[in-house]
């Protein structure tokens, strides 16, 4: 599922294509997403100027310009298999290829997803006061998130401590592959109750969080599946995972084995010895 890094890096690699251009046409071949696309989705778009991409957790925000109305944006989720490309006229739809979103100079912003668990949808007024994003909590690479807030809000909760940090009301985007790779750094077993966790610990928490969160963007994201970024090139974060997906094998740390459980319905795998 692509989490903060790889909408980041679809953001970033989009961002120059679209970005000031007009949208000339719109193709919608399968509105049965999980929201579906609005009827007049495609009206509503033609016409109007792109503004500055921007995200929001794992949401997408693109927002449209016209003098003569009102502000508008779309708001854009890539769900579990989604991803958006650049494509160019002439570049023919693939399977799976549900919306086009076609620019003045020729260049096709295209949504594909195989499971269709993402959606787009055509919002007016200020995106930021959509109930999707008024309740998240910070992004984890903002001021805003640090070792106290994790502290102050896991007290008194049983809850494990990784299901807590993957609470979009404590921090957005720290999702199942990077929680598991900051609690390793961090040296912290998922399964500890988050109010069982000191302050200090949790100081390293939140800059384990940061440091996995930068890299991974900085490498592009993860590819596990099927992700690749706005041009089209696959992340390489995979390279360079400790724990996830590695059940079974030798911690990098030291060379004891990783073990595979469960928490809050989620595959997690960490190092009984270097995890306390």
């Amino acid at each position: 599922m692509p989490e903060l890094p790889e909408v980041e890096t679809t953001r970033r690699g989009i961002a120059p294509y679209v970005e000031g251009r007009e949208i000339s046409e719109v193709i919608v071949r399968e509105r049965r997403l999980r929201t579906p696309v609005p009827a007049d989705f495609e009206q509503a778009l033609v016409g109007r100027r792109i503004g500055e991409l921007g995200r929001r957790a794992k949401y997408l925000t693109i927002p449209l310009r016209d003098p003569s109305s009102d502000r508008c944006a779309l708001l854009w989720h890539l769900g579990m298999s989604g991803s958006l490309r650049i494509a160019r006229l002439g570049d023919l739809p693939k399977k799976h290829d549900h919306v086009d979103v076609v620019l003045d100079d020729g260049a096709i912003l295209r949504y594909h997803d195989p499971r269709r668990f993402g959606f787009v949808d055509w919002l007016q007024g200020d995106v930021r006061n959509d109930p999707r994003l008024a309740r998240l909590g910070p992004e984890p690479l903002s001021p805003d998130f640090d070792g106290e807030r994790l502290y102050r809000l896991s007290r008194g909760r049983r809850l494990a401590v990784k299901p807590f940090l993957m609470d979009n009301a404590v921090v957005v985007g720290v999702g199942n592959i990077y929680a598991a790779e900051a609690l390793f750094l961090a040296g912290i077993d998922p399964r500890r109750a988050a109010g069982r966790v000191s302050r200090e610990r949790y100081e390293r928490l939140a800059a384990a969080a940061r440091d996995v969160l930068a890299a991974a963007i900085t490498q592009g994201g993860t590819t596990l599946r099927d992700f690749v970024s706005g041009t089209g090139e696959p992340g390489y974060f995979s390279q360079r995972l400790n724990v996830y997906g590695r059940a079974g094998q030798a911690c990098r740390r030291c060379g004891g084995e990783l073990r595979l459980i469960t928490l809050g319905q989620r595959a997690s795998v960490f190092c009984p010895r270097c995890q306390t």
